[in-house]
């Protein structure tokens, strides 16, 4: 049996195909689309810690560039800290939490306002598509039956 494909070979083939980003498998759902305008969530008071701490360790330690090392010095550092020391990074983070909210809830009720008016528009988008969709198919139809009879005349010079 020369030539022929052991199953072994033909499972690593299986496991080696590369898929497609855009096909889901079936039975499971794709993820929506991120919205660009939705706001971020708020830092915790760990990430507030953070923000400071690189800047201090990035002060005292200009030539480490490894950001494991710099995680792993600011989790060492809060893991220290009292709760008195934590204080004001919680407060911050409360109050960055606060500020969250209120963007979240006006990015809310703005979204549900435009959501209404979103499925009014993409049926009037949609039939403006389809006519250059349209215009687009005629073009190139048109193109190919100009490349077909080009190439039949050829066929007949040679014959």
């Amino acid at each position: 049996m020369k030539g022929a494909k052991s199953k072994g070979a033909a499972k690593a083939e299986t496991k080696l195909a590369v898929k497609s980003k855009g096909a889901a498998p079936k039975g499971r759902k794709t993820k929506p689309a991120k919205d660009p305008n939705k706001p971020k969530r708020a830092p915790s008071a760990f990430f507030v810690f953070m923000d400071e701490f690189r800047k201090e360790f990035k002060e005292k330690n200009p030539k480490n560039k490894s950001v494991a090392a710099v995680g792993k010095a600011a989790g060492e550092r809060w893991k220290s800290l009292s709760e008195s020391d934590k204080a004001p990074y919680v407060a911050k983070a409360n109050k960055l939490k606060g500020d969250y909210n209120k963007a979240i809830a006006a990015y809310n009720k703005g979204e549900s306002a435009a959501a209404a008016t979103k499925k009014a528009a993409p049926a009037a988008a949609k039939d403006e598509d389809d006519d250059e969709e349209e215009s687009d198919k005629s073009k190139s139809e048109i193109n190919d039956d100009d490349d077909d009879e080009g190439s039949d005349e050829d066929e007949d010079d040679d014959e």
